[in-house]
């Protein structure tokens, strides 16, 4: 036997001789040692509960007034056109700001816009004009590049336009009424005749230098009739005409498709 091999074998005499651990006491080195108690684990002894005070009249009621006064906010909707849902505080003068007013004040606007409008259908009741045999009465109406040279005499309310009656000529309704308005103005669409002759421009063109022409001829007749003619609208020059073509344009201001390439 070595020297290396002598304490081997010693330690295992050693092992072998050592009584053996029952499984009892090995069971108690395993079991984890109990935790110590803490004071708050400890039963703490039972204490009757606190029980609310009683509340006082003036109290509940007080409490019942909180509640009733509280309202609950709904938010606010957005409309759909910004500044609908607000309230114009803006007075405009001659009104009060009530509904009433403004309710009377529309009625009122409308019934003098009828008033308006009546007064420019009714025949002008001061017209004075010489009905003698031999009364004749020219003038020349012009509008965009026709001319209309007019005659007025006495008679049952024809019209003679170039050798042609008036429904000949402008077959058009619409036209037929604006050339008859200067004789109805002043009440003598059946108490004389028109004669004329029409030449340059269209169709509308002549017809606005025809009712230009009757106006000018009744201004002729009775120069009173100058304001009320005018605030019609009868002897006034229409000045729109056609803007001539530029150069480098197809028309006046129409130009030419652009292409890139």
């Amino acid at each position: 036997m070595t020297d290396a091999q002598q304490p081997e074998d010693e330690q295992r005499d050693r092992d072998a001789e050592a009584p053996a651990e029952t499984p009892a006491v090995e069971a108690a080195n395993e079991a984890p040692e109990p935790a110590a108690e803490t004071p708050a684990e400890q039963p703490v002894a039972d204490t009757p509960a606190e029980q609310p005070a009683a509340e006082t009249p003036a109290e509940a009621a007080t409490e019942g007034s909180d509640d009733e006064e509280i309202i609950e906010e709904t938010p606010r909707v957005k409309p759909e056109i910004p500044g609908a849902d607000l309230v114009p505080d803006i007075v405009l003068e001659g009104t009060e700001g009530s509904g009433r007013e403004d309710e009377d004040g529309e009625e009122g606007a409308t019934a003098s816009t009828e008033t308006d409008e009546d007064a420019d259908t009714k025949p002008i009741a001061d017209a004075t004009i010489n009905l003698a045999a031999g009364a004749r009465y020219s003038a020349t109406g012009k509008r965009k590049t026709g001319v209309a040279r007019v005659i007025l005499r006495p008679g049952t309310g024809q019209y003679t336009i170039n050798g042609k009656t008036l429904d000949e000529f402008f077959p058009r309704p619409t036209l037929q009424r604006n050339i008859r308005q200067p004789l109805e103005a002043v009440g003598y669409e059946e108490r004389m005749d028109v004669f004329a002759k029409l030449h340059g421009g269209g169709v509308s063109a002549q017809a606005g230098a025809l009712r230009h022409g009757v106006s000018r001829a009744l201004l002729e007749a009775d120069p009173n009739l100058r304001g009320e003619l005018k605030r019609r609208g009868f002897l006034t020059r229409d000045p729109r005409v056609k803007e001539r073509k530029k150069a480098g344009l197809k028309k006046a201001r129409k130009k030419p498709q652009f292409s890139k390439r």
